[in-house]
């Protein structure tokens, strides 16, 4: 039997997708033993008030377009149609049914890791997939740091935010180096933010 292909999963609302969300799946996919790095839109987190969402189909659309011209990094809409809120279980139970010949790991910050004990089954989670963690800006260490299941990557620290750039938008500021250029021509075309 082949081995798997290694699929690193980069769970976000991209509210909208930046440089800095680039620069880490890039990161993940060039510098680990991921085969490649899928950013997985979620259309609701449990943890983020739904109202300061840009349209689901809008923000994938958003990551389409960044995404575009880098062979190993994908995106994926899975949790367009699971229950909402999503919760990262049922993703993966979903995802490990509808994709057997992969292996599913999960990229995401410091602050993530330290939090990740308030995560739905996140035991079982632990248990069944690798944590790929990259560094945040005064993340402390935490308990889960030494876990043999989590690897602590040195991607590089990036402290652009997806509500910075809503922000700097709304307020008619030039943001422009902070997205992929194809990003912002469409952004920009279809006055998301300014308002």
């Amino acid at each position: 039997m082949a081995d798997k292909k290694k699929i690193g999963l980069y769970f976000g609302t991209f509210n909208p997708i930046h440089i800095g969300h680039l620069v880490i799946a890039n990161h993940m996919a060039n510098y680990t033993d991921l085969d490649e790095v899928w950013f997985v839109v979620s259309p609701h987190n449990p943890f983020k008030n739904k109202n300061t969402l840009l349209d689901d189909y809008a923000r994938l659309e958003l990551v389409h377009r960044a995404v575009r011209d880098y062979d190993r990094l994908r995106v994926s809409d899975i949790e367009f149609g699971l229950p909402r809120p999503s919760y990262t279980i049922n993703t993966l139970v979903h995802l490990n049914e509808k994709y057997p010949n992969n292996h599913f790991s999960l990229i995401m910050g410091g602050d993530n890791l330290n939090a990740f004990h308030k995560w739905k089954n996140y035991e079982v989670i632990l248990e069944n997939h690798e944590l790929y963690v990259y560094p945040r800006f005064a993340t402390t260490p935490g308990s889960l740091d030494n876990h043999k299941k989590v690897n602590l990557i040195g991607a590089p620290i990036m402290q652009i935010s997806s509500s910075f750039i809503r922000n700097a938008i709304k307020d008619q500021k030039d943001i422009r180096a902070m997205l992929p250029p194809n990003v912002w021509e469409y952004i920009d075309e279809m006055n998301y933010y300014k308002k």
